[in-house]
């Protein structure tokens, strides 16, 4: 097994690269779907990492409930192991483990909190609240909805929740690159996404990074998808720009990547839908790139950068990374089980 065990607790650095540059480089489908899947294999091997570790720990610490034979002085010596590490991954799997828990059932419990909030409106699509004052929109999935009321088969999975305040701000072909936006973000599924990233970036800090870019992929990936729908890039750009301006001073629900500063409070009920992708944003931050992205020519869809490129490198080294981290992972799994096995008395 040797130092491969270690090897996914630090692999996540080679990832870093990749994640600015796809944002700027690859297509925003391409680049959201990447940056997830490597997040979310690497937290995975990380996580088995510490596991392996905290098996080696606990072998050593009197009363452990494993077989005796696991701690024997000849399997110590076949399983390099740092007895400080191993003991020290023990609480840090446990804080793992409780805070990743803690984030899935805040999530799940936040839409159902929303949803019930939304009970009383009619079983449309779009769901506007009556709020002069906070302008805010977002994609809240969950159900089938259509635009003509009610649930049921070929509906769009979950619903648009916007404000009047944001609505009377924006022209009719602007409100439809809105709607067009967020029904983005429900058709893609942007809400699995971010969870996923955010989850892999709890089980291993060194994966914040790709969190962050993720986040902004999965904006530059709807703002795509609204410009086809719409037929027009410039529509597009317009309304992210004006609803950045009109929501300065104003907050949708915390938690959702909503790009606004903080300021008056949502509706009552609405709670914090974390990782929920939302619509406007403030500046400086992701807007002006979005907004100078879609001023621009649309992005060729390129499902593997080439080699011969500084993003084609960087993708490859995080592609190199990941394998190696899993391999790392699972040839630190199976030596683990042989001795562990071999140890063990029939």
């Amino acid at each position: 097994m040797g130092l491969f065990v270690f090897l996914p607790l630090v692999l996540p650095l080679t990832a870093w690269p990749v994640a600015r540059l796809a944002e700027q480089r690859l297509h925003p489908r391409t680049a959201t779907r990447l940056l997830t899947g490597v997040a979310a294999v690497m937290a995975v091997c990380s996580t088995v990492c510490l596991g392996l570790l905290m098996v080696v720990g606990t072998a050593q610490l009197p009363g452990n409930p494993l077989p005796d034979a696991w701690s024997d002085p000849e399997v110590r010596a076949a399983v390099p192991h740092d007895e400080i590490a191993g003991r020290a991954a023990v609480p840090t799997l446990c804080v793992v483990a409780v805070v990743c828990a803690r984030t899935l059932w805040r999530h799940r419990r936040v839409r159902r909190r929303a949803h019930r909030a939304l009970a009383g409106l009619p079983a449309t699509q779009v769901a506007v609240l009556p709020d002069a004052t906070a302008a805010y929109a977002y994609a809240l999935p969950g159900g089938r909805y259509g635009a003509g009321g009610g649930r049921g088969p070929g509906r769009v999975y979950g619903r648009i929740v916007v404000t009047s305040a944001l609505l009377a701000c924006l022209e009719p072909a602007e409100r439809r690159a809105l709607f067009a936006h967020e029904r983005a973000h429900l058709a893609a599924r942007h809400h699995r996404h971010l969870l996923a990233v955010r989850l892999a970036a709890q089980a291993n800090p060194f994966l914040r990074p790709l969190r962050t870019a993720v986040a902004y992929t999965a904006e530059r990936w709807a703002d795509e998808e609204a410009a086809r729908a719409v037929g027009s890039r410039r529509t597009v750009a317009r309304a992210i720009g004006k609803a950045a301006l009109v929501s300065h001073g104003t907050a949708p629900p915390p938690g959702l990547a909503a790009l606004v500063p903080p300021g008056t409070a949502p509706p009552p009920g609405l709670a914090a839908l974390a990782g929920l992708p939302a619509f406007a944003a403030p500046a400086p931050g992701p807007v002006p790139r979005r907004v100078t992205a879609l001023l621009a020519p649309a992005p060729t869809p390129r499902h593997w950068a080439s080699v011969f490129t500084t993003v084609g490198l960087a993708v490859w080294c995080a592609a190199a990374g990941t394998a190696v981290s899993a391999m790392s992972s699972a040839n630190a799994a199976v030596t683990m089980l042989f001795i562990l096995h071999a140890a063990t008395p029939l």
